[in-house]
């Protein structure tokens, strides 16, 4: 059905440990979404590949340039009947304005949506849907999407290039730019809010997930990519700063209380600084 409730739940991808909090999408609950984006490093909006931009993914991408959360953009459900990537992708940058650019495009469409073309590595990733875990298959890329392909490459090149020097450099001087470097300023630009990637995929299924927790782990920010948090002192009304390390004093945000039946009251703290044990008082 629909999220109603944020819950959290946690992962881990290749060497990276994910925190996930899963917001509602849905307008009427939208307390729960403000109140988690306030703790968030960075977020996965979640569009659907056939109805697009909604009007409660503009309300929620607004909340998240107002709480300054890089963000990737993952178009979901590509595989239901008038899905339309590039449809999505338009809506994304006329609706909400923001500066986003395909880091894949969709091999398929609709019934036949049978992998995605990663324009980074120049890839393909085929599906295969009998298999539950590593459902998918490296691959050459599709000889008849090899020129739109490299034409998005070139494009997300020289979107990138805007915002990194040595991009800028290299795509004037018409030089070969590598993964690596590629990848950095992707990086570098998602966690400063100047760039927003967007892929695709059909999660039900499991189809285009693996690609989306890459990203997520390579361009969105981990604690130590931000600044340190500022905060009033409640003794003196001083402002002061606390910087992501277990060795400063804690502190930490309390972002939601729930009463569990079971468990009784919880809350769920976000940490900034230092560290919280079991049975020890804040």
């Amino acid at each position: 059905g629909i999220t109603i409730m944020a819950a959290a739940t946690t992962c881990d991808w290749k060497d990276c440990k994910i925190n996930v909090i899963d917001t509602p999408g849905h307008v009427d609950f939208t307390a729960e979404v403000e109140r988690s984006l306030k703790v968030l490093d960075g977020a996965v909006v979640v569009f659907c590949g056939v109805g697009g931009v909604q009007p409660q993914s503009e309300t929620v991408w607004r909340q998240a340039d107002s709480y300054m959360v890089p963000r990737i953009a993952f178009i979901n459900k590509m595989d239901r009947t008038g899905a339309d990537f590039l449809k999505v992708f338009h809506d994304i940058i006329e609706k909400l304005g923001a500066n986003a650019f395909p880091l894949q495009l969709p091999i398929g469409h609709e019934d036949n949506f049978k992998g995605v073309i990663d324009l980074i590595n120049m890839k393909a990733y085929i599906f295969e849907e009998e298999k539950k875990l590593d459902n998918f298959r490296e691959d050459a890329i599709p000889e008849n999407m090899l020129q739109e392909a490299e034409k998005f490459r070139h494009g997300l090149i020289e979107k990138l290039a805007e915002h990194d020097e040595l991009l800028m450099d290299k795509y004037v001087h018409n030089q070969k730019v590598s993964i690596e470097e590629i990848k950095a300023a992707l990086r570098n630009s998602v966690i400063k809010h100047l760039f927003v990637p967007v892929l695709c995929g059909a999660s039900f299924k499991n189809k285009g997930v693996q690609m989306l927790l890459d990203a997520v782990c390579d361009y969105l920010p981990s604690p130590l990519d931000l600044l340190p948090v500022k905060g009033m002192d409640p003794h003196s009304d001083e402002e002061v700063s606390r910087k992501t390390d277990d060795d400063e004093p804690f502190c930490g945000l309390c972002f939601k209380i729930v009463s569990d039946p079971y468990v009784g009251r919880l809350t769920y703290v976000r940490l900034y600084s230092g560290t919280i044990k079991t049975s020890s008082y804040v």
